[in-house]
C-alpha cells in the first residue's frame, strides 16, 4: 500500500452520435489504456468491431491535483486545457476544484471512425495510507 500513490477514476459519461457497427445498433464498451481509449461494438459470434479511439493526456491534472487548493470555492477553475493536434479534446475542457476534489470534465472526439465522441470524467480518489502524489 506504501507504493501506491491513490486511483485515477475515469468515468465515462455517455457516448454521442457513436458509429453502428451492427445491422440498426451497436452494444459500445470503453477499454481504456495508459493515455489512450478504444470504443468497441459487442459481439456475441463474431469478433468485436472496433468503433474508433482517443487520446488523452493528463499532466495538467496532475499538476492542478498538487496544488494546494483547499478553502477555494467550489466551482473554481483551476486551469483550461485546449483542443490539439497531440490530443482528441473535442472542445476546451475544465480542470475545476469541485466539493473538495479536482475534477476535469473532457469531450473526446472518436479517431479512426466516421464519427462519435465520448464524454468522460477524471476525478483523483486519495487512498488512506498511500504516499499520495
Amino acid at each position: 500500500m506504501e507504493n501506491l500513490m491513490g486511483l485515477l477514476r475515469i468515468h465515462v459519461t455517455k457516448g454521442v452520435n457513436l458509429a453502428i457497427r451492427d445491422v440498426r445498433s451497436s452494444d459500445p464498451y470503453v477499454i481504456i489504456r495508459m493515455g489512450r481509449q478504444s470504443v468497441y461494438d459487442r459481439d456475441t459470434f463474431s469478433p468485436d468491431d472496433k468503433m474508433g479511439d482517443a487520446e488523452f493526456y493528463i499532466t495538467d491534472y496532475l499538476q492542478a491535483l498538487r496544488m494546494r487548493l483547499e478553502g477555494l470555492p467550489s466551482g473554481t477553475i483551476i486551469t483550461k486545457v485546449q483542443p490539439s493536434r497531440e490530443n482528441c479534446i473535442a472542445e476546451e475542457s475544465c480542470i475545476v476544484w469541485a466539493d473538495g476534489k479536482v475534477v476535469q470534465n473532457m469531450v473526446l472526439r472518436l479517431r479512426n471512425v466516421e464519427r462519435g465522441e465520448l464524454e468522460i470524467q477524471l476525478q483523483w480518489i486519495d487512498i488512506p495510507g498511500s504516499r499520495g502524489l
